[in-house]
């Protein structure tokens, strides 16, 4: 008889809007910390200002607009090691970076437990999602003439060599969708995408979702989460944190 596997201690911390870079800064960190033993598996929940990631697979040929555009609508640009190519990121948009440690499980497994958790918290709003295969996130199906799923959370990580994981998914709660028009998501033309704030008939908050988010990650990955104030962090910037 197998016995059942402990619960993951889970530091969960809420950072409201965080520069992008300055997140990225703060994952390597706890990555580290991590691995050595010094902080426990940790699950970061965001928003950035508006920017524009490419990924691993990034090709700069999928932004669209000029950079005059992009200064005038206040987005930046940043290259990362996650996989994926271009993506969004903005205000109205929850993102989770989860630092834990993998174990016995592989990427593609992990995955899909990502994608479990975004479609366990809409089903908790009443929304219905699904997977597409071939493809790494969450749609909504589409009604009416275009039957084509729409888009409602992306994913994209990275596994150190430790087997830490940094990166992770974002969930379209209210953004505003037009960003999307200034680039080719994920290099794909006319792939749509839509928020819960479309779907439903009140608008959540992304407050409002984040407890949703904690509650069913913790499930799938059966962890016991905590909620943490932000660790100091050789060069941080906690007041921008």
């Amino acid at each position: 008889m197998d016995c059942p596997k402990p619960m993951m201690k889970l530091s969960v911390y809420q950072l409201g809007l965080v520069e992008y870079p300055a997140a990225e800064e703060l994952q390597k960190w706890l990555a580290g910390e991590i691995a050595a033993g010094r902080q426990t598996p940790a699950l970061l929940l965001l928003e950035h200002p508006h920017v524009y990631t490419f990924g691993r697979q990034g090709n700069q040929s999928h932004l669209l607009w000029s950079a005059e555009e992009l200064n005038k609508k206040g987005i930046s640009l940043h290259w990362t090691d996650r996989g994926g190519d271009i993506t969004y990121h903005g205000p109205g948009q929850l993102v989770g970076y989860p630092i834990i440690p993998l174990a016995d499980l592989d990427t593609l497994g992990y995955l899909r437990k990502l994608e479990e958790v975004l479609i366990q918290t809409l089903a908790d709003f009443g929304i219905q999602s699904e997977r597409v295969e071939g493809q790494t996130g969450v749609w909504v199906s589409s009604e009416g003439d275009n039957p084509a799923p729409q888009k409602i959370a992306s994913i994209g990580v990275r596994v150190d060599a430790n087997r830490i994981t940094r990166h992770g998914f974002a969930l379209n709660v209210a953004p505003d969708m037009s960003y999307w028009d200034g680039m080719l998501a994920c290099g794909l033309e006319n792939q749509a995408k839509t928020s819960m704030a479309q779907l439903l008939p009140l608008t959540p908050s992304v407050e409002q979702v984040i407890p949703q988010v904690i509650d069913r990650f913790s499930a799938v990955f059966n962890a016991q989460a905590s909620a943490l104030s932000l660790p100091d962090f050789p060069g941080g910037r906690k007041a921008n944190v």
